[in-house]
């Protein structure tokens, strides 16, 4: 995929997160690792105190019933990253982030929906033997954006 676009963005969200106290860290982590918005796929978020720097208020926040409804609504060039471990991701430590993308993660107990799997225009996983909590997943994948490595997909 190529991205064509000068000005870049990310937001980040949960599908069907397994625990609200997740969502306050990793809205805080977003606020702090420059996130222009964060998303819920399913399970509403509700006011967690582990979101100490209120980010919910402090950034835009969209709320999306189902997945469908959530890809109908994708920012204009945003490209779609699924962080999964999966033997199809590509590793974290050679991703080329898009300059403007949508990181989505799951539940650690299901992961991504399979219609998300199939939908997302990259796979992204990094190195862990077990499944780690959402929130911590999140946060490195924030992180490697940020950091000074070859960055985004350029256009030809």
């Amino acid at each position: 995929m190529i991205d064509n676009f000068d000005n870049e963005f990310f937001g980040i969200g949960i599908q069907n997160g397994k625990t609200p106290q997740n969502l306050g860290v990793l809205w805080r982590t977003a606020q702090n690792m420059g996130a222009s918005f964060i998303f819920t796929i399913g399970n509403r978020y509700a006011k967690q105190a582990c979101d100490t720097h209120n980010a919910v208020k402090a950034m835009p926040y969209f709320h999306y019933d189902t997945f469908n409804d959530f890809f109908k609504h994708l920012p204009k060039g945003a490209m779609l990253v699924g962080v999964e471990k999966a033997s199809e991701a590509e590793a974290l430590e050679t991703f080329k982030h898009p300059k403007r993308c949508v990181y989505l993660l799951g539940a650690e107990d299901h992961g991504l929906s399979k219609k998300a799997i199939e939908k997302s225009h990259f796979l992204v996983q990094f190195t862990s033997e077990l499944s780690i909590n959402v929130a911590v997943a999140g946060s490195i994948i924030m992180y490697d954006r940020g950091i000074d490595k070859p960055r985004f997909i350029k256009a030809e």
